[in-house]
């Protein structure tokens, strides 16, 4: 994609997908905008925050290093890693190649929104990228660890609708790329189990 796109604007020509898209996508805003989520707004609005920067998976790898097993330790690493290439990945390239205003907030109770709105371009939502990149890299090192990260990471991504900063597609496409670094990840260093041994000497 050519950079500097801005999919508020119409292009030449028909286009109907791509308008029944975009329309699919505010509908599906407006949709979780209007719900009533009681159990949510002492909780979404926070962790999303914590997400900032990273902050909150850095945390968690700090926890995971804490319990002191080999295979902790390896998971909170790659975990980080893929986290790391993630966010290249959606500041050098993400952000900059499509302009996407954020969502209108007026359609958003008050009490969640964010007291900082963010001020870059709303596709894709880095914030969804952190988070499935951390959890699948730490998933695929270890399994137990990753059922424990996912539902933060899920919650995380779901935030970022709940609170009005995203468009279900920007998360979407947030995680797929982070979890697409999670693998390249892994391409470039193999976990324990994708090692394979090697064969063992005649006698």
């Amino acid at each position: 994609m050519s950079p500097d796109v801005d999919l508020t604007v119409p292009k030449p020509g028909p286009h109907p997908l791509r308008h029944r898209l975009l329309a699919l996508d505010s509908r599906l805003f407006e949709f979780a905008a209007e719900r009533n989520w009681p159990a949510a707004e002492s909780v979404l609005p926070r962790l999303s925050r914590s997400a900032n920067h990273g902050v909150l998976w850095f945390a968690a790898a700090a926890a995971m290093a804490a319990s002191r097993t080999p295979r902790a330790r390896r998971a909170a690493a790659r975990g980080l890693a893929s986290l790391g290439l993630a966010s290249l990945t959606i500041n050098t390239l993400g952000k900059r190649s499509v302009r996407r205003p954020r969502p209108v907030l007026d359609p958003v109770p008050l009490v969640r929104q964010l007291k900082r709105q963010p001020i870059t371009t709303s596709f894709p939502s880095g914030h969804s990228a952190s988070a499935a990149a951390f959890a699948t890299g730490v998933a695929l090192e270890s399994p137990a660890w990753g059922a424990v990260v996912a539902p933060v990471a899920w919650s995380v991504a779901l935030s970022r609708v709940y609170t009005g900063v995203h468009f279900p597609s920007d998360v979407l496409a947030g995680a797929a790329l982070g979890a697409g670094a999670a693998f390249a990840v892994r391409a470039l260093v193999p976990t324990r189990t994708r090692l394979v041994p090697p064969a063992r000497p005649r006698a």
